[in-house]
């Protein structure tokens, strides 16, 4: 059985296209009901050309051949072309409201998810859900209608025989219902190796430097393989159940027309039935064979496209970010940057990894947090904009609970330079500017020279407009770090966060680096995540972190004094 939702969340974005999706329905029905007529023709063939012998009526039987296919040539170019209209649009809608939807999921749930994986959502299911809607489901809908016209014509030539046919028709129900289930189960699977196969890539070629460090190409692509033939199997039983389905219901709708045309021969001899209606009747039997096949093939891509349909509603029943603010009290105000945290604890998956901390830093000032690896540092960081949500206490900003600001106005007057610093395709000061909108080529340059970037910016060919490639692949890693710290001053933030921004540089990048964020810190509120002690000496004041909690705090040299964990971590 199908699920409702799919049919709701596919139903639900066809609204605005409906006048284009009901065109398409009526020349639709008007090509499928001339598709029924040819046939019946037979009979006048037969009865009034060649029995009769009347040669006005073979011409007449002529030209209606050549109207009826005139016309329905239109309707069918005008159904396909509307159908397309519409349906491209929903489609599109749909990929644009799931890529929308992962943006703002929670990032909990994104780094728990494989990225290759979820662009095979936007990519393989959207495309497999797009011809479902602009091909699989009019062809499907074309040719029951055909078979239900063609039906109607065969009752209204001779019911009896029609009675023969009707004994299959249960047979044919059957399994088409046993089939549907197996379809669907092979349409997942399809799916779902098919996005292994995109993840698998994804991954190999976004860490592309380690597979070759390692030499592991050999080991990725017999990964690759195995996930290929993980998505050859289950095609390959997708058209097993679709070929055996069609080659049996075909054998059954043969063998009723062998039936018909000896129970109707009978019939013609002892003069119950012309021989006109006996080929037209045998006709109609012959031409329903090519609608049913087609069934056939339209219901494996149905259930494939069902399938897609429910991964995509997976996605999109995912819980995003909630903008917890209750009204517009605080929207728009700037901040001066007093942080505090009361009591915040925080955990994944009902383990706490966070245990109340405290933390009370003014407008201005700089404080530091040390300490092992894994121990919650950047953690503490997340939950400044909300990244992450506390479990238990609070943390406010100027007195007011950053709960209370909307999500928007709290991330713009935060800074963050992360130790991995990602540049996207495009300029220096496409990347500079980015989330400003315009770009405002003064203030990309007075961020610039803050993060102690200009100079090179400058030298470079085409300048600002001089492209950085996929992920600032052609910046070393320094370079892209201060385009990182012009990125986070360009809105003048009054609260910079710096995780670990210089940890994975060298001697020489980190002192340049160094002495970008020194500027960029100047006259903000600055929280420094850091693993190298020797970039937080001049810290107002330095919390250091063990198992989730403060162990220690003070000044660089108050802390050396107590000999503690900081003056291990220092000596190290």
């Amino acid at each position: 059985m199908i699920k409702s939702e799919p049919l709701r969340m596919l139903f639900s974005y066809t609204k605005i296209y409906r006048l284009k999706i009901f065109l398409a329905v009526i020349f639709m029905l008007a090509s499928s009901g001339l598709n029924v007529i040819p046939p019946y023709l037979f009979k006048s063939v037969v009865d009034d050309v060649l029995i009769s012998k009347n040669t006005l009526m073979l011409n007449a039987v002529c030209v209606a051949v050549i109207i009826i296919f005139g016309v329905k040539a239109v309707t069918m170019y005008l159904q396909r072309y509307y159908m397309n209209e519409a349906g491209q649009g929903v489609v599109m809608d749909i990929r644009n409201a799931l890529y929308d939807h992962m943006m703002r999921m929670k990032l909990g749930t994104i780094y728990a998810s494989r990225t290759g994986e979820m662009m095979s959502r936007i990519t393989g299911d959207a495309a497999t859900l797009q011809n479902i809607v602009t091909t699989t489901f009019i062809d499907l809908l074309f040719n029951l209608i055909t078979f239900i016209g063609m039906f109607a014509f065969i009752i209204y030539i001779n019911w009896k025989l029609t009675c023969l046919i009707i004994i299959v028709l249960p047979f044919v129900g059957m399994l088409l219902s046993f089939a549907g289930k197996k379809l669907r189960i092979a349409g997942h699977n399809v799916q779902e190796h098919l996005a292994d196969i995109t993840a698998t890539a994804q991954e190999a070629f976004s860490a592309v430097r380690v597979v070759r460090s390692f030499a592991n190409e050999d080991e990725e692509l017999e990964r690759f393989r195995e996930a290929g033939r993980g998505n050859y199997a289950a095609l390959l039983q997708a058209v097993s159940v679709q070929g055996i389905l069609a080659g049996v219901i075909e054998v059954f709708l043969i063998l009723a027309l062998a039936v018909v045309f000896w129970v109707g021969g009978r019939s013609v001899i002892n003069g119950e039935l012309t021989p006109g209606e006996l080929i037209s009747f045998t006709g109609y039997i012959a031409f329903m064979v090519q609608p049913i096949r087609s069934v056939m093939n339209q219901m494996g891509y149905l259930q494939t496209g069902i399938a897609s349909a429910e991964r995509i509603c997976e996605i999109l029943n995912t819980p995003v970010e909630e903008d917890t603010a209750p009204s517009v009290k605080h929207k728009h105000i700037p901040i001066t940057g007093h942080v505090k945290f009361e009591h915040i604890s925080f955990g994944y998956d009902k383990q706490e990894i966070l245990h109340d901390i405290n933390i009370d830093v003014e407008a201005g000032g700089k404080i530091a947090i040390v300490g092992p690896t894994g121990s919650g540092k950047s953690t503490i960081a997340d939950l400044i904009p909300r990244f992450y949500e506390p479990s238990k206490g609070r943390i406010l900003i100027d007195g007011v609970d950053v709960s209370d600001f909307a999500l928007k106005d709290l991330r713009r007057q935060i800074g963050i330079v992360p130790q991995e610093c990602i540049l996207m395709r495009g300029t220096v000061a496409f990347n500079i500017a980015y989330g400003l909108g315009e770009i405002d080529i003064n203030r990309v340059k007075e961020a610039a020279e803050i993060a102690d970037i200009s100079e090179f910016i400058e030298s470079l060919p085409e300048k600002y407009d001089s492209l950085v490639g996929e992920r600032g692949v052609t910046l070393s890693g320094g370079q892209r770090q201060r385009i990182a710290i012009a990125r986070a001053v360009i809105r003048d933030p009054r609260i910079l966060i710096l995780d670990e921004a210089t940890s994975s540089l060298d001697t020489a990048s980190e002192q340049a680096v160094q002495k970008a964020l020194n500027q960029a810190m100047n006259g903000r509120t600055s929280i420094i995540i850091a693993h190298r002690l020797s970039t937080i000496k001049n810290a107002d004041r330095i919390f250091v972190l063990k198992d989730g909690r403060f162990i220690e705090a003070g000044t660089h040299d108050e802390l050396l004094k107590i000999g503690g964990l900081y003056a291990e971590l220092y000596g190290n």
